[in-house]
């Protein structure tokens, strides 16, 4: 199988690199070209590709046809060095990660950086008259998830595999995935996203692997022989789940994992008998029920139907997931008891936490174990990581529902929770209250299951993602949890690949690093802290200063293409690219803008340095407020981007779409990276990390891993604002802080005023009433408390962007310095602390 296996194919060649940075760096001579045999045997395997597999002719191929052929031909590097093992070994225990999201993006760059084959491509197209950054573009974002959590299980597969973990993802290949945004006079629109639309060559599918998962139906009991009682689940709708499985290569193909991922299909494509009868559409009915599970990423779940439907969703990955890996451990091992020694199943967030109920129920109900036997191998199988503090995102579901679609799973449910609760109380430690609060059943807003109580009490280990954020855990929604195990949580500070978000991203970067400090840095992160040396260096922050520049100017080309606004390369880049959320607090970065535009135009012969305002994100397609911000930042941009009073000194775009390609071209080219959440609602961010090691400087709360940024990179190189998570919580206890605040703030005040009585919506003066309300009333999110202090920030960045040698220490300081936040490093702390496997 591919993840056993260690390729033997291409090798990057060793290349010298220095022990030690020299501020007297000179650039080595050129690396050697890639042979000529490698260009030609790959070129040749291209044509093969396109002639064979696209069935087209160089002359009539478009770009999207020499992606596909080019992907094929490297896709085929990977299977001749897999299936030339006969007899893979069987790893002593593998992870089974199962995520909702894996936000993977294009592949193409991955496939060719982690197989030594950049170069080589390259010169092989060129033969054939073909740019390779050219067709690269055509490959479409694999849109399979909604931001930091998407990414960052990408982040962990590519990790696993560059580490030689061997380890399954498990996840839903969505036909449409997430939306793609469209901005119509500053509405966003939401359209199907139709990444499959030419196919998917990274891809295998796997029809011989598929499995059923069952839904509804009725529970009845049965005597076995031996006089034991068995409950039997018939379920009423049966749903295949066929897996599709892509290679994930790890770093210098030393090691291929897999991710799998199921497309949901009805038993039978179609009722013949109604098709005949004539009724044409409701023949297919059943198929386009079983369909809809994995045909869009987060259904709106505003609608009974859509809870539903979400809940399905959820279910159907973690059951056919839970099965497979299950049948993979019997026909290796045997013996189900020995599972925990075998296998580690991680829960990215609670969408998957109903496996604790379907392992239990496929070990107890399909394989016979004993229910103690059952419960130990599952509490020692499982991991559970939580991405968030905020209980809307803690998934409740209602026990009618889970009743109706999964009775089985509610019945195991009601019994480890009576059981949890019978324990607790012959203790006699805890009252009713401490009862009600650890119990997996919520009886106070009308019966609900808690699936993040429900997967702390399966799971060996639940940890947070970032230092602040695991301590807010044992502290506040986790706490009475936390009060029966205090060894259960634990931190584990999420990660960034280096290979895709440096790497990949920054070419220009990643070479000047190599020339600077060595070509170990394309190997080990920790290298890169051999700049810290060169930060003062005056002609390596010249030659740092061009890279940017460079990453500048293409974003400028990007930002003109998509949103027709011209910037300028020379001003300061202020950027703030992620989900569209009220805590994320884009409406503050808006508010310094309009303060920041009406400052201006009060003094117009100030000396403002030439700022540019770049937004990016999708709000949710149910989420008003959120929607209403983006409005709000378009209509900004088109009154600040028309005024010829700050022409030269303020710009401000939305730039629609936002996914991995369109942050790849984002984030090397960033100046400033707001980070400026409400302290103690940011699990972590790994935008924050990427954005830092590409050299921006990060201005935020001290929120998730900001903090940890701010203790590597340094106080003088980050700037920090507002309330700390004690602070929050202390303000949000004083009725009327926010009057209180625009009150003391006249720069505030005024920029309220504006957006509220129509200053950017002139034909509709009320629009944004509903944002200007809930920032004048009850602002949850603490806008007002924080304002004062982000516009002071703000400032002192305008004085470090005046002192360009500063500016560019504190950059490369920020790039030299965050080698701890490689993917590489948390995924070894959860495979010698939580799942228990020997790293290489």
């Amino acid at each position: 199988m591919l993840n056993e296996v260690l390729l033997a194919g291409d090798r990057r060649s060793d290349v010298a690199f220095a022990d030690e940075p020299r501020s007297d760096w000179r650039p080595p001579a050129p690396a050697a070209a890639p042979s000529a045999d490698a260009v030609t045997l790959l070129r040749d395997a291209i044509l093969s590709k396109l002639a064979y597999v696209i069935g087209r002719s160089p002359a009539t191929a478009r770009d999207r046809d020499w992606f596909a052929a080019t992907a094929f031909a490297l896709r085929d590097r990977v299977m001749d060095a897999c299936l030339a093992s006969a007899t893979p070994p069987v790893p002593q225990k593998r992870v089974h990660y199962l995520s909702l999201e894996f936000l993977i993006g294009r592949l193409l760059s991955d496939m060719m950086g982690n197989l030594g084959l950049t170069e080589t491509a390259r010169a092989a197209l060129a033969q054939l008259g073909v740019d390779l950054d050219a067709i690269a573009g055509a490959e479409p974002d694999a849109a399979l998830g909604n931001g930091g959590l998407g990414r960052l299980a990408a982040c962990f597969m590519e990790s696993m595999a560059s580490l030689a973990i061997p380890a399954y993802g498990y996840g839903i290949r969505y036909d449409h995935g997430l939306f793609r945004q469209v901005i119509e006079n500053g509405v966003q629109r939401e359209v199907p996203e139709t990444w499959l639309a030419e196919g998917n060559p990274w891809e295998f599918e796997r029809p011989d692997s598929a499995c059923c998962v069952g839904f509804g139906g009725e529970v009845s009991m049965t005597v076995l022989p031996d006089g034991a009682i068995r409950r039997v689940w018939r379920p009423a709708e049966i749903v295949r789940a066929v897996p599709y499985d892509t290679p994930v290569i790890g770093w210098g193909a030393k090691h291929v994992n897999v991710l799998r991922l199921w497309q949901a299909r009805a038993p039978e494509p179609i009722d013949l008998a109604r098709f005949n009868g004539g009724d044409h559409v409701g023949a297919m009915a059943e198929r386009d029920r079983a369909e809809a599970i994995s045909r869009v990423l987060y259904p709106s779940d505003g609608t009974p139907a859509g809870q539903e439907l979400r809940l399905r969703q959820e279910f159907f990955f973690t059951s056919a997931s839970l099965q497979d890996l299950v049948r993979r451990h019997i026909a290796e091992r045997g013996d189900l008891r020995t599972l925990p020694d075998h296998a580690a199943i991680q829960l990215n967030d609670t969408h998957p936490a109903i496996a604790v109920p379907e392992l239990m129920r496929l070990l107890v109900d399909e394989h016979g174990l004993s229910w103690d036997d059952a419960w130990h191998v599952t509490t020692h199988t499982l991991g559970y990581t939580n991405h968030t503090l905020m209980p809307e995102a803690l998934e409740t579901w209602p026990v009618e529902l889970m009743e109706r679609l999964l009775p089985r799973h509610m019945q195991i449910i009601y019994l480890i929770n009576w059981m949890h609760l019978e324990q607790l109380s012959k203790h006699g430690t805890v009252g009713a209250g401490q009862l009600a609060a650890v119990s997996l059943i919520d009886e106070m807003h009308g019966k609900r299951v808690r699936m993040g109580h429900l997967a702390f009490l399966g799971a060996r280990r639940v940890n947070g993602v970032s230092a602040l954020h695991t301590e807010l855990m044992r502290q506040t929604v986790f706490a009475p949890l936390h009060a029966l195990d205090t060894d259960k949580i634990v931190n584990k500070t999420n990660g960034i690949t280096f290979r895709r978000w440096f790497h990949n991203a920054n070419p220009g970067l990643t070479k000047l690093a190599v020339e600077a400090v060595g070509a170990r840095v394309l190997d080990d992160p920790t290298a890169l802290e051999g700049l810290a040396r060169l930060a003062e260096d005056a002609g390596f922050q010249e030659r740092y200063a061009a890279v940017r520049r460079e990453r500048k100017q293409a974003l400028a080309r990007v930002v003109k293409e998509r949103t027709g606004i011209v910037i300028d390369p020379a001003a300061l880049f202020d950027v703030q690219i992620k989900r569209i959320h009220e805590y994320k607090r884009q409406l503050l970065n808006i508010l310094e803008t309009v303060a920041l535009y009406q400052a201006i135009l009060a003094e117009p012969d100030r000396d403002w340095p030439a700022r540019v305002k770049l937004f990016a994100g999708k709000a949710a397609p149910s989420y008003h407020q959120a929607k209403l911000i983006i409005r709000l930042a378009c209509d900004v941009a088109e009154r600040v981007n028309a005024d010829p009073t700050v022409a030269g000194r303020l710009k401000v775009a939305f730039v629609p779409n936002y996914s991995v390609s369109l942050a790849e071209a984002i984030i090397p080219a960033a100046d400033l990276s707001e980070q400026i959440s409400t302290a103690g609602l940011e699990a972590s961010g790994t935008g924050n990390m990427k954005l830092a090691l590409n050299g921006a400087l990060t201005i935020g709360t001290l929120d998730g891993a900001n903090i940890e940024i701010k203790e590597h990179v340094g106080d003088e190189n980050i700037f920090i604002f507002g309330l700390t998570a004690a602070g929050v919580r202390a303000t949000k206890a004083e009725p009327g802080y926010a009057s209180r605040a625009i009150a003391a703030s006249p720069r505030l005040e005024a920029a309220l005023d504006l957006i509220a009585t129509g200053g950017f919506s002139a034909g509709e003066p009320g629009r944004y009433r509903p944002l200007v309300d809930e920032v004048s009333g009850e602002d949850r999110y603490l806008l007002t408390a924080d304002f004062d202090d982000y516009w002071r920030a703000q400032r002192e960045v305008d004085a470090a962007w005046r002192r360009p040698r500063t500016w560019w220490r504190s950059a490369i300081l920020n790039t030299a310095r965050t080698a701890w936040f490689s993917s590489d490093r948390t995924m070894r702390e959860y495979a010698e602390e939580i799942w228990r496997v020997k790293v290489a």
